[in-house]
């Protein structure tokens, strides 16, 4: 049975409810994981393995490779970060790799602090949404 991006949107909220422990009225499409719901890197892990059980079954897992959520290492790639932001070449990579998430509002201000605000309750219900058309469910 195929999912709705509502059904979807909701088994989001209810992985985010559990592992980071925040209420249900604080989880909008808008809310960034980091800045408005306080995850942190650790809790990056938790939600990942969440979505995994909560979309994968015993015949069709639901399985998320390091770095597919969120990339990793770009800090080392001179080419994509210089000065604490991202370049043109890193915005692409990210854009790239993030398929999922909206860099509209980041586009103007490229610090690589803020990258972790990317990822929103919307990018995240989109991400599983695409990770499972590709698998066919």
């Amino acid at each position: 049975m195929l999912m709705t991006q509502e059904d979807i949107f909701g088994k989001v909220a209810e992985v985010l409810e559990e592992a980071l422990g925040c209420d249900e009225d604080e989880i909008t499409p808008t809310a960034s994981l980091t800045a408005d719901l306080g995850a942190e890197s650790i809790d990056f892990l938790d939600i990942v393995f969440r979505l995994e059980k909560t979309f994968g079954t015993s015949d069709k897992p639901f399985k998320i490779e390091t770095g597919e959520l969120f990339p990793e290492n770009f800090m080392d790639n001179a080419e994509w970060v210089q000065d604490g932001k991202f370049t043109d070449a890193g915005m692409d990579m990210l854009r790239e790799r993030m398929p999922h998430v909206d860099f509209t509002a980041f586009d103007s201000d490229r610090e690589v602090v803020k990258v972790g605000d990317l990822i929103t309750v919307q990018s995240l219900t989109d991400f599983v949404s695409r990770k499972l058309e590709a698998s066919g469910g």
